[in-house]
């Protein structure tokens, strides 16, 4: 590893030390932000902030060139009860990085920061580069990426650091929750009478249960649909004249959101609502310069049943970053720190000389 590149490494592994020592659960973030800006600052950047968001453009930002976003989140989910060790104590044995958030996304937050540094201060590159590590990812929340996109310039490209062992996430799922309701009538349940609403959302989950969006992805398979929740009545004597359910939809490409929804509401006769439709399935071809590129580097390519912040950007994105999916949200989280000098070797090699 080349030596700039290898300190680089040295003062990533150290921020994500800090950054797993400070805790940062979602809209909790104003701490590790600080630490960002601090640590733009003190490696020739100039970080800007809006809430607990922190981003900042390459030394020669060139209007006329398309524009490149690294970005990953740093905002974690609580520790659960299983944990065996500090969830905040970042405990280094050997290669191994033990705490919260180390997998997810920490390491790729890391790993994208030393990588933009890397590229900061070059001239020479067909593209410019922003670095955008972002709030309120594990909740899909309004005060992270979604409130940033409208301050950065146009994005022609969005490299998403999340743990994918450096292959390359061609495709990933979306995701709309569906809040449904079944109307009735009540009556004593005694005699034949009301309209047992209960009996009418079984009706419609058994369709849901059943039905196979006729467009299957590739890379991502078919549209999920999975009822997830339910409730109904009151006491045991009377008909229930209202019944909810809710159904966990997960999209792939063939379909957008809103296009499932429309679909689910023809076809039931319960109330359908959903409670947002802006997280989309994602995906970019095949024959994209970045993406041959890392399929030249021996990267695999694969489709993502995962959700990220992928689904909130309307350009082409990549999701790809040091670490094991399976290991996130998980007790004992950990990360190898030759995982993390890998991921900035392996995010250099798959921008040193693109072209867009």
């Amino acid at each position: 590893m080349p030596e700039l590149t290898a300190a680089l490494g040295d003062a990533a592994i150290g921020l994500l030390i800090q950054l797993i020592r400070t805790p940062s659960y979602s809209r909790e973030e104003a701490q590790t932000a600080a630490l960002l800006v601090d640590f733009l600052r003190r490696h020739g950047a100039e970080p800007q902030r809006a809430g607990h968001n922190v981003w900042a453009r390459s030394q020669h930002f060139d209007p006329a060139k398309p524009t490149i976003l690294l970005n990953s989140h740093h905002d974690t989910v609580k520790a659960g009860a299983s944990w065996t060790y500090d969830p905040f104590g970042a405990v280094v044995e050997g290669d191994r990085l033990t705490g919260l958030g180390s997998n997810d996304a920490g390491a790729s937050a890391v790993s994208l920061l030393a990588t933009f540094l890397h590229f900061h201060q070059r001239q020479d590159l067909a593209y410019n580069l922003v670095c955008a590590i972002t709030a309120e990812e594990e909740i899909s929340g309004a005060g992270g990426i979604r409130s940033v996109l409208p301050l950065l310039p146009p994005i022609a490209l969005g490299l998403v650091g999340e743990p994918t062992q450096m292959d390359l996430a061609v495709a990933e799922k979306g995701l709309v929750v569906l809040d449904c309701t079944a109307h009735g009538r009540t009556g004593h349940a005694a005699r034949n009478e009301g309209e047992n609403a209960l009996y009418k959302a079984l009706d419609d989950i058994n369709w849901i249960r059943g039905y196979q969006f006729p467009d299957v992805s590739p890379l991502l398979g078919p549209v999920k649909m999975t009822v997830t929740q339910i409730q109904a009545g009151s006491q045991h004597n009377v008909v229930p004249d209202r019944c909810l359910f809710v159904v966990d939809v997960r999209t792939n490409e063939c379909y957008s959101n809103e296009q499932v929804v429309a679909l689910v509401q023809q076809h039931i006769s319960a109330e359908v609502k959903p409670r947002s439709t802006h997280l989309n399935s994602s995906r970019i071809a095949l024959e994209h310069p970045l993406v041959q590129r890392g399929r030249a580097l021996g990267r695999r390519t694969f489709g993502s049943a995962t959700l990220s912040d992928q689904s909130m950007m309307p350009f082409d994105t990549v999701k790809v970053g040091p670490g094991d999916s399976a290991r996130s949200h998980t007790p004992d989280e950990y990360i190898l720190l030759s995982e993390i000098r890998g991921g900035i070797q392996g995010y250099i090699e798959l921008l040193d000389g693109l072209v867009l």
